[in-house]
């Protein structure tokens, strides 16, 4: 199961919020470059990177901390946040994006999305699907959809999805487990015989490395951490036993 740390960004620092409420954003640092070679330094390879400005703003923000990061290290970065049409798009790629995520826009412009899904192929288009009770929110978490979370995700993989990341908007940053039962009922619900499953990414709520190895014995693809780490709840000598391991 691929390790992936999360740096979310408002204003250029490195945040990290509960439950999506900007109003209890906790700085970690104000370089999140200096944090994503600490990631590095320590066998990490993979990177989420959300602009939370961007999701608030509805284009993208903060493409010149993607910039530096994808260009001073060797991490491959999944980009996310206010990615709302072509434009944003392009930037994000040409920034240095190995991927990108999308939820709000798979939600309002589904036709974009799955134009961008054509254009650059499952491999570099991540669906966003990140939830409430089961059912979508989208715009930073801002805004509640009543659409039903699997229903959501089947129906993108029937076009040809590919990675998911799934947040349980309630466990996010609250070091409180991850909702294993949902991400199980997922990986259950996207089984189709004679076709490839989904890479069911899982985010939020991990707190402790038993949290990573429950995830993988699910059958999740990869796991982004953030306040964990962040709060030391698991080292970065942890992480990087669990990869060399792996």
């Amino acid at each position: 199961m691929r390790i992936i740390p999360a740096i979310d960004i408002i204003e250029g620092k490195c945040v990290r919020l509960s439950k999506g409420d900007y109003g209890s954003k906790k700085v970690y640092s104000e370089d999140p470059l200096e944090m994503a070679k600490k990631f590095e330094a320590h066998g990490v390879e993979y990177l989420h990177l959300v602009d939370l400005d961007g999701a608030k703003s509805s284009h993208i923000v903060n493409h010149k901390v993607l910039e530096q990061i994808a260009s001073r290290t060797s991490l491959k970065v999944d980009f996310g946040g206010g990615l709302k049409a072509d434009e944003d798009l392009r930037i994000a790629f040409e920034s240095g994006a190995r991927q990108i995520t999308g939820g709000s826009i798979a939600v309002k412009k589904k036709d974009v999305f799955l134009g961008w899904l054509e254009e650059y192929g499952a491999e570099r288009i991540i669906l966003g699907a990140d939830a409430m009770d089961e059912k979508i929110a989208v715009s930073g978490w801002q805004e509640g959809t009543g659409e039903e979370l699997i229903p959501f995700i089947q129906r993108y993989q029937g076009e040809g999805i590919k990675y998911v990341i799934c947040t349980d908007i309630d466990k996010d940053g609250m070091l409180e487990g991850p909702s294993v039962r949902l991400y199980q009922k997922i990986l259950e619900k996207t089984q189709v015989e004679g076709k490839p499953g989904i890479s069911l990414i899982a985010s939020g709520g991990i707190s402790r490395m038993d949290d990573l190895y429950e995830l993988q014995a699910l059958g999740c693809e990869g796991a982004i951490l953030g306040k964990a780490i962040y709060e030391k709840k698991i080292s970065m000598k942890e992480l990087e036993s669990y990869i060399l391991t792996a």
